[in-house]
């Protein structure tokens, strides 16, 4: 046996569909095997909420060992996983191929499907993460759904607390006037023919339900950036990739999402072009989940294979062929937070590569958990918990005061900006309105 984290991790497939992988009293025999050595261990401490819940009930047991904890209370530690994999990718020494074969997030999702299965899913959650529901409503009533839905709205947003569970003081994205690919449709963009990378690369922008509903900015910039480049970009959004539905533990939902995108992307990936992705936690399901979840279709293996993160592509036309000339400096200093699904991509720091691109301007990059965790970190019984999680990152970005703060993670950085609120230092300016890394080589390039 060596010792763990000596080689890369390895992600075995989720046997969702074998009928152990379901059973109540396997799973918890698996939970139990894995906390009692999560307990021994104790790296993970200060990661998310699951850990030092698992912790205090051990700590305060009568026995100050697992066999002291009540097994109903282990839902409160499944409960507490956002699922952004950083235990698996960066701090247990125990993942596969360690014969102990931890997998901590999985294990937590295996867990949450089996509460599904059940009928014992988070019902207010589930209505929030049906993306393509809510998203066309919000953006024909934009007006009125984000008039009700900002923070400082106490009535709408109490009513909202008590029906749909969701915090009264959480920030919640706003709808877009109009769908991203309707104004892509009426916007005209130029290919640059003297860029290094003309002629080199095909690609197709997957917008995602947030850039589609509501930031299209994101992907319109990314557009734009990459015909700055010489690369002629389409932009499609066949349906929301199903993170909403991960998260909750629908794996069959998951799988059917994995087979109709892969589909629909088909035409694309046959014929060459790149799926680039510009929201991490999306880039994250089609690169590595789906794969696992779906793992004899052979549309989710190219569709796997062909898909990059925007920041990552970019990076990779700067290494290969070169960007195209006239990048500016970026006045008054940018953080950047590297969001933890870019992480869980193993792709490296992609996004403070990307920073570096634009000259003479200062960075500051933090990588740690924001505490938003998707659908999570908007509901009520989460919501002070993840800024809790996310209080590092506030820190460190109060304390570099610059004028922009981006992630990979969207919603990560609406969190950043809320915990920047909160400590009394409310980011203003034209860096309130961009979230991703890409807009502000977007803005360097004056587009």
């Amino acid at each position: 046996m060596r010792e763990g984290s000596l080689s890369a991790p390895t992600r075995h497939q989720l046997k969702w569909q074998e009928k152990d992988f379901h059973d109540e009293t396997k799973v918890m025999a698996e939970m139990e095997r894995v906390f009692d050595l999560c307990h021994g261990c104790r790296r993970c401490f200060n990661l998310c909420d699951s850990f030092p819940t698992l912790f205090d009930l051990i700590d305060e047991s009568a026995t100050g060992e697992l066999d002291g904890v009540d097994k109903a209370d282990y839902g409160k530690v499944v409960d507490g996983c956002t699922l952004c994999d950083l235990c698996f990718m960066t701090k247990c020494p125990y993942v596969p191929p360690h014969e102990w074969n931890i997998d901590f997030p999985h294990l937590m999702l295996r867990a949450r499907a089996v509460k599904f299965k059940k009928g014992q899913s988070n019902k207010k959650q589930d209505m929030l993460g049906e993306m393509d529901k809510n998203g066309p409503l919000g953006v024909k009533l934009s007006g009125l759904a984000n008039w009700a839905t900002q923070r400082s709205n106490g009535l709408t947003r109490s009513i909202m607390q008590v029906t749909h569970g969701v915090h009264k003081d959480a920030t919640l994205p706003q709808f877009a006037k109009q769908t991203c690919q309707a104004r892509a449709k009426a916007e005209t963009l130029s290919i640059n023919a003297t860029a290094p990378a003309y002629g080199q690369r095909k690609a197709v922008i997957y917008a995602s339900c947030f850039g589609e509903y509501n930031d299209p900015d994101i992907v319109l910039d990314l557009r734009k950036v990459l015909a700055k480049n010489g690369i002629k970009v389409d932009i499609v959004y066949p349906e929301c990739c199903g993170m909403p539905q991960l998260e909750q533990g629908d794996l069959e939902r998951v799988a059917a999402k994995a087979r109709a995108l892969a589909l629909a992307l088909k035409p694309y990936v046959d014929d060459g072009f790149d799926i680039v992705v510009p929201v991490a936690s999306c880039a994250l399901m089609l690169k590595f989940e789906y794969p696992l979840i779906e793992t004899h279709d052979e549309n989710v293996k190219a569709l796997s294979q062909a898909t990059f993160d925007a920041t990552e592509y970019v990076c990779a036309i700067a290494d290969k062929e070169g960007l195209a000339e006239g990048i500016k400096p970026l006045e008054g200093g940018v953080t950047v937070h590297i969001a933890c699904h870019a992480r869980a991509q193993n792709m490296g720091r992609k996004a403070q590569q990307l920073m570096k691109l634009i000259p003479d301007t200062a960075t500051t990059v933090i990588e740690r958990c924001s505490g938003h965790g998707g659908s999570l970190g908007v509901t009520k019984d989460f919501f002070e918990t993840g800024m809790k999680v996310g209080t590092a990152v506030f820190r460190a970005a109060a304390k570099a005061d610059n004028a922009y703060v981006v992630s990979e993670c969207p919603l990560a950085r609406d969190q950043i900006l809320q915990g920047l609120e909160r400590k009394d230092q409310a980011l203003n300016g034209p860096g309130r309105a961009l979230r991703h890394p890409v807009q502000l080589l977007a803005r360097a390039y004056g587009l």
